[in-house]
């Protein structure tokens, strides 16, 4: 089988993505940021079920430095890019975000493409296609591209459409043989194996917790973590998927209500803090003045993007999970792991 280096592996795609590849039988690399974050990236995998963890070879990188990323990727036949910062509130100034988001993809491409790397999968995201946009019915796809002068584009969302704009111009301009895959995941749920999660895993946690006495009126397309690693190893080898961007999205768009309604349906008694009311959009704006980090949720109020997995399904045979399964995953693994309060 290949070799394969992961970045971040210890995030919350990252070590799917891991799991997935032992279980495929490739020899398996992977960046920490931190020397000590090892252990709880073994932990992670023994959690996931992997059946020899320490097979696992680890180097410490950062995206923001070029130490490490030669000696990580050197010998490797693929690299899936996972890593990219990450923040659960508004930065003061975007940079923060977007230089190591678009400059460390661009450190990745140039040492795959040192070292004879084959393919590349960037793990970009839907922020960088259908955000920007007038409100219409038809579903984004491929074609589309995030346009970075909309209100509703926040730091994050421009660091992810920069950085995949970046990989698509360093291939054309300067790839030398090298092939690209992108995978653009919706918002990510499934099952939490530690206490590393993405900010759509701290939405049903907050649920669950009864942070929120009621929702927002926001709404977003839904996939399975473990459909988002599946997604990346078909890219990795697929030869229809060089050269091109896949929409990872399970189905229709959901809203937190739904999601909440789902839960209070489903989880009984663990449910019983699940808010049932939906916030008036006002009331969110006017405690987003008050409340750092609600001011990523202001401009999503109301907003529905619908977008379409046709072409991972048609050209890959992908086949994900339903936005139930992924949602139910979420909270079950959060109250096993005792993530959310008693």
């Amino acid at each position: 089988m290949s070799t394969v280096l992961v970045t971040g592996g210890s995030g919350f795609v990252g070590i799917h993505v891991v799991l997935q590849l032992l279980a495929a039988g490739h020899a398996v690399r992977t960046t920490v940021r931190r020397t000590d974050r090892r252990d709880d990236v073994l932990a992670m995998l023994s959690e996931g079920g992997a059946a020899s963890p320490e097979t696992v070879t680890f180097f410490t990188a950062d995206l923001t430095a070029d130490a490490g990323w030669r000696e990580a990727i050197a010998g490797c036949d693929y690299v899936l890019h996972v890593a990219s910062p990450l923040s659960t509130s508004v930065p003061n100034d975007e940079n923060e975000m977007i230089v190591p988001a678009r400059d460390g993809t661009l450190r990745v491409l140039r040492a795959a493409r040192e070292a004879g790397v084959r393919r590349v999968v960037i793990t970009s995201s839907l922020g960088a296609i259908s955000y920007g946009h007038q409100p219409r019915e038809k579903p984004f796809d491929e074609t589309d591209w995030t346009n970075l002068d909309g209100a509703d584009v926040q730091p994050y969302i421009k660091s992810k459409a920069l950085a995949e704009r970046a990989a698509w111009d360093f291939i054309a301009r300067e790839g030398d043989g090298l092939e690209l895959s992108v995978v653009n995941p919706a918002g990510i749920f499934g099952p939490v194996l530690g206490p590393d999660f993405s900010g759509s895993i701290e939405i049903v946690k907050s649920l669950l917790d009864g942070a929120m006495p009621a929702v927002p009126r926001v709404y977003f397309g839904v996939v399975d973590v473990r459909d988002v690693a599946d997604l990346h190893l078909r890219a990795m080898t697929a030869p229809e998927a060089k050269g091109e961007r896949f929409i990872a999205v399970s189905g229709e768009t959901m809203s937190i209500l739904d999601i909440a309604h789902l839960l209070r349906r489903e989880l009984g008694p663990s449910a019983r803090r699940v808010p049932r009311l939906q916030a008036p959009d006002w009331l969110v704006r006017l405690a987003a003045t008050r409340i750092p980090l609600l001011r990523a949720v202001v401009p999503m109020l109301g907003r529905v993007r619908h977008s379409t997995s046709a072409k991972a399904r048609s050209l890959l045979g992908w086949e994900p999970r339903s936005n139930h399964e992924a949602i139910l995953a979420t909270a079950e693994s959060l109250i096993r792991l005792g993530l959310v309060t008693a």
